[in-house]
């Protein structure tokens, strides 16, 4: 078995764990992070950054690298029910540089923080590895062990970090309890379908015949469409068939039917994202923090995941320092965190809520007074203060860059340490 000795080890090279790595690798620390793919070729959902994650990632240095490998900027959210816009949120109210959404590829985002971390010769990355186990002293942290038979790696951390998504193995080992919200009404159905020279540069939540759908602008040149159903109603709907299905989304979609129906061919075609809130009962304990999905679960809706990820990665690297430079990365000491977070990860929980019965919901007194409704925060000062809140959140994060010891340049990436080194 290798050895490998860190200041902070990550598991989970996504957003949230990435950034948190450059974060402290800008910092003056060593870091390892262990993640379980081996390539960035694969779908994420995540594609929509708001202002604020934007604004981390350019304080960071690493939006313009990602910007230029493709992505493109979306002014608007709408609401159109029947071809009648219900609700038009302009982000061009918001301060400049970022009065935008930017709908980006995940692996542009990915790819751009792995090079700039890449860049340091106190970063490890193992790729292609699971961690399997964690390692303890007396009840605190102090690592884990990646990978399995003569391929396995035990890292000893000082600090360890769960960045490994909604349903985290770090936080299953730590023993951590999660508890699961079932807030929403409905589970969304991803596809893509070509662009066909049709730019959208918005946000839509289209509701026509059927069942509501989300639709925004793929880099490159595609259109993301969610078709939502009713929450675990996915089972009873596949039963029906391909083609039941296939004609239900082609309801929903006027605008885009000759295309869905050139696009889709079966079921497999189709991603089912389970639609839930929930969060882990404790965010920290001795030698150990959780960051991003692994800490708290939302749903697609305004569009918050990825950005809440690299807000978390914001408020815990100054509180990793701390503890670090005071050698006490007690759960008390890292508790710092979860202080400042909950509060505003509390308030996305209830405006994904209201957004979601809001904009999604059939029938009933809803679609009567949902034109009303709609026209009346339109026009009050409430408009505004949840424009805000959607694109920075309750709080406005920003990177500490004062406590940055390098502007970020080391090792050449191509020297860089791999898993492949320890094997």
């Amino acid at each position: 078995m290798e050895h490998i000795e860190t200041d902070v080890l990550v598991v989970g090279g996504g957003p949230a764990g990435l950034t948190l790595a450059l974060l402290m690798l800008r910092s003056g620390r060593s870091v390892t992070v262990v993640e379980k793919t081996r390539s960035f070729d694969r779908e994420f959902r995540g594609e929509i950054l708001q202002p604020g994650g934007m604004t981390l990632l350019d304080q960071l240095g690493v939006l313009d690298g990602a910007r230029a490998r493709g992505g493109y900027p979306l002014k608007r959210f709408q609401l159109v029910e029947h071809e009648r816009v219900l609700m038009d949120i302009d982000y061009d109210q918001l301060p400049q540089p970022f009065d935008f959404l930017l709908s980006i590829p995940q692996r542009h985002v990915l790819i751009e923080l792995l090079a700039h971390c890449r860049e340091f010769d106190t970063f490890t990355y193992i790729e292609g590895q699971s961690v399997g186990d964690l390692r303890h002293d007396g009840g605190r942290v102090t690592g884990a062990v990646a990978g399995r038979g003569a391929e396995r790696i035990e890292v000893t951390a000082k600090v360890t970090v769960g960045a490994d998504g909604r349903y985290s193995k770090v936080r299953k080992l730590a023993g951590i309890e999660y508890t699961r919200l079932e807030a929403f009404e409905h589970d969304v159905l991803w596809f893509k379908i070509p662009a066909q020279n049709r730019p959208l540069h918005d946000v839509r939540v289209l509701r026509a015949a059927g069942n509501p759908v989300l639709v925004y602008d793929s880099y490159p040149e595609s259109v993301q469409i969610g078709w939502t159903l009713p929450h675990k109603g996915y089972k009873e709907l596949a039963a029906r068939g391909f083609d039941h299905v296939l004609a239900e989304i082609v309801k929903a979609v006027p605008p885009y039917a000759d295309a869905v129906r050139a696009s889709l061919t079966s079921l497999n075609d189709l991603s089912l994202l389970d639609v839930f809130a929930g969060s882990a009962d404790d965010w920290v304990a001795d030698g150990l923090a959780l960051i991003g999905d692994a800490a708290h679960t939302h749903g697609p809706i305004g569009a918050q995941g990825i950005n809440l990820a690299l807000q978390d990665a914001a408020v815990l690297h100054p509180v990793l320092l701390e503890a670090l430079a005071a050698g006490d990365v007690s759960a008390e000491r890292l508790s710092a965190y979860p202080r400042v977070r909950r509060p505003d990860i509390a308030a996305v929980f209830k405006l994904q809520a209201r957004q979601s019965k809001g904009m999604l919901a059939q029938g009933g007194l809803g679609d009567r007074i949902r034109p009303l409704i709609t026209r009346l925060l339109a026009h009050t000062p409430v408009y505004g203060a949840i424009l805000r809140q959607i694109a920075f959140g309750r709080t406005p994060i920003r990177v500490r860059t004062d406590l940055f010891t390098t502007p970020g340049h080391g090792r050449n990436p191509s020297e860089q340490k791999t898993r492949s080194e320890f094997v």
